[in-house]
């Protein structure tokens, strides 16, 4: 069964709006864990316009399920983390300016500075993915730097879903076959919602965890947050239904 870890980056970025702390981050990750959610993935950024670090401080106290912390490895990312010590870390190649993560590491011209930042947090105990573009060669090396997981960016495909969901596909399975035959673990993120995710659940047979936060949250202020989860949850559960 794959994972579904909610982004709640979106509930924050919401509370800073009015300087309060309105909606309650640390009760909204509790409810989105008592609803069903396997974890709760957030992604504080260095200007910390959304998750602050001290709010994965308080997460990681709480967050008795899987913990997934996304970001760039720079010095303050790295203290954060190894103080924190979630189950995940994803290391994401976002620039500063970036308004969200638009693209995945190359794997292979950063292989150094990876190498030494994945065996860091390995020897802290931290399960390693790392976001990658739907190139082979990138998971390829990925696996050489001993990174425990992939987490495949999905914008590609989300973006060509409607229009052509065979061939947005396509990619996604060559990729999913290759770290299945070299033993690396696959994630998925970006632009997943309810209407194109069956599809791509169900394409990929090993599928760990997929993670969603914005279009989650989106939903969820015409369904409620509850009932969103539980579609999501739905739809990764019934992997054996038409698509």
């Amino acid at each position: 069964m794959t994972k579904l870890s909610v982004n709640i980056n979106k509930i924050a970025t919401l509370r800073n709006a009015r300087g309060d702390n309105f909606p309650d981050l640390i009760n909204s990750a509790i409810d989105i864990i008592n609803f069903g959610a396997d974890g709760i993935t957030v992604h504080p950024r260095p200007d910390e316009r959304h998750i602050r670090y001290n709010d994965t401080i308080e997460l990681g106290k709480i967050v008795k399920k899987e913990f997934n912390i996304e970001g760039n490895p720079n010095d303050r990312f790295m203290k954060l983390v190894t103080d924190v010590k979630p189950t995940q870390v994803t290391l994401v190649p976002d620039r500063i300016e970036a308004i969200t993560s638009n693209s995945g590491w190359n794997t292979k011209e950063n292989f150094s500075f990876l190498k030494e930042i994945i065996d860091e947090l390995k020897s802290n105990s931290i399960r390693v993915s790392v976001f990658i573009d739907p190139n082979l060669e990138m998971i390829e090396y990925a696996k050489k730097l001993s990174a425990d997981r992939i987490e495949l960016f999905t914008g590609q495909y989300a973006k060509l879903f409607l229009k052509d969901r065979k061939n947005a596909i396509k990619p996604y399975i060559e990729c999913s076959k290759l770290a299945k035959e070299i033993n690396i673990g696959v994630n998925a993120g970006h632009d997943l919602n309810q209407e194109n995710l069956k599809y791509f659940n169900n394409s990929l047979n090993n599928l760990l965890e997929v993670s969603i936060g914005h279009a989650l949250i989106c939903e969820s202020i015409y369904e409620g947050i509850e009932k969103t989860i539980k579609s999501y949850l739905d739809i990764l559960n019934n992997e054996n239904s038409s698509f």
